[in-house]
């Protein structure tokens, strides 16, 4: 057994499903920021602009599906590829051809889908590479490409404001383009890959209760950090006037604390136990919404409290799949595709539904308090299963894991 981290896998290939993921999801997110532009160009009303933002997710939560079968029928790095090539040329297409209507972004909104698919690739093609005693690393520095979110946050509604938002989609092509090549020319497959899984395997998970469990569980915490995610540079616009790239500066804080505390969030879950720390992330996560949805007359004020829920949800992503492992280590393969796709149907739910609510009320306040009341059904959700499962898998005899 190699114990050095460096020596057990393939670094390259470490580096470039980083990489990989890290872009993937920055062009996945990008309508989030430049929702607000975009809207005012297109003359779209807030329940339009909310499902132009929401249309990504849902695409990318039933293309992770997909996108993982096929790196199980043919390899991760040729799954990859695949879906670096579509989003390269939807993006180039909406560059050159430019996005006139309502329809059409929904349209690019679809394909961007294939950004947020990459989970299903870059995660197995990094741990693939990995014994067992790395996996939490590989993992770790992998899946931190999530990262890649505060990068638009940060960076899309500058570019816009000076460029034009058309020509973000361009500009975008520069880093994508770049990690193509890198990603071709270093990442490999695994020698040893797992045999593919039949569609059975997942209708089979499916009949199992606590599948379910754990896909609502996480549609709350990473529906909550996609959604929120989303919805924030046209909350702040809305509700504070900020121009959009000062609502995508406030946007980028909350997403940052929100992808820091994924990785922190798993290894707290191991110290004190993933039930208890869920336990916690609903508690505050559900407080924060429930406050913020007082109209609050300070923008600080309401930074700082989606500061806190985002943590919150973050630790709460981590979290989760600190546990899933503990109860399904022969299915963790076709359970994490199911459940990463509840996340991702989440946060679409969540972003559109944000949007019609304000439509429909002329604020957020209902939608955030309807949020904050899934996250106080999840509690009780968990506290409820919480003895069934510390005395079934999660026992002392079943696992040394802290559940």
């Amino acid at each position: 057994m190699n114990t050095s981290f460096w020596k057990a896998g393939h670094a390259p290939t470490l580096f470039a499903a980083f990489l990989y993921f890290d872009l993937s999801f920055m062009v996945w997110y990008v309508l989030g920021p430049l929702g607000v532009q975009i809207a005012s160009d297109l003359q779209l009303s807030t329940q339009q602009r909310g499902m132009m933002v929401a249309t990504p997710i849902l695409a990318g939560a039933v293309l992770r599906f997909l996108m993982g079968i096929l790196a199980d029928r043919t390899s991760p790095k040729s799954a990859g590829l695949i879906g670096q090539v579509i989003v390269i040329g939807a993006l180039f297409c909406a560059w050159q051809l430019g996005i006139h209507s309502y329809e059409q972004a929904l349209l690019l909104g679809v394909f961007l889908g294939f950004a947020g698919a990459s989970f299903a690739v870059s995660l197995p093609l990094a741990s693939q590479w990995y014994p067992p005693e790395h996996q939490g690393k590989a993992m770790g520095i992998a899946g931190a490409g999530n990262s890649g979110t505060v990068l638009a946050a940060l960076f899309a509604p500058a570019l816009a404001a000076a460029f034009g938002w058309g020509n973000v989609f361009g500009l975008a092509l520069i880093p994508l383009v770049l990690v193509l090549v890198i990603f071709a020319s270093v990442a490999k497959n695994a020698p040893n890959r797992p045999a593919p899984k039949a569609l059975g395997d997942y209708l089979k998970a499916l009949g199992d209760r606590d599948s379910w469990w754990f896909m609502f569980f996480y549609s709350v915490t990473f529906g909550g950090f996609l959604g929120l995610a989303s919805t924030l540079p046209g909350y702040f616009h809305d509700q504070y006037a900020f121009d959009p790239v000062k609502a995508g500066y406030y946007t980028a804080a909350c997403v940052f604390a929100g992808s820091l505390m994924r990785p922190l969030g798993g290894a707290l879950a191991d110290r004190i136990g993933g039930i208890r720390s869920l336990l916690v992330v609903y508690t505050v996560a559900s407080l924060s919404i429930c406050a913020v949805g007082f109209n609050l007359p300070s923008a600080s004020a309401a930074l700082a409290l989606f500061v806190l829920a985002m943590l919150s949800l973050g630790a709460g992503n981590g979290a989760v799949f600190q546990l899933v492992p503990q109860r399904f280590r022969k299915e963790i393969g076709v359970m994490t595709g199911l459940i990463g796709m509840a996340g991702g149907i989440g946060g679409f739910l969540l972003a559109a539904g944000l949007g019609a609510v304000k439509q429909a009320t002329g604020d957020y306040q209902f939608g955030l308090w309807l949020f904050a009341s899934l996250g106080i059904l999840a509690w009780f959700g968990l506290y409820g299963v919480k003895l069934r499962w510390r005395t079934t898998w999660g026992s002392a005899a079943m696992t040394a894991a802290r559940v």
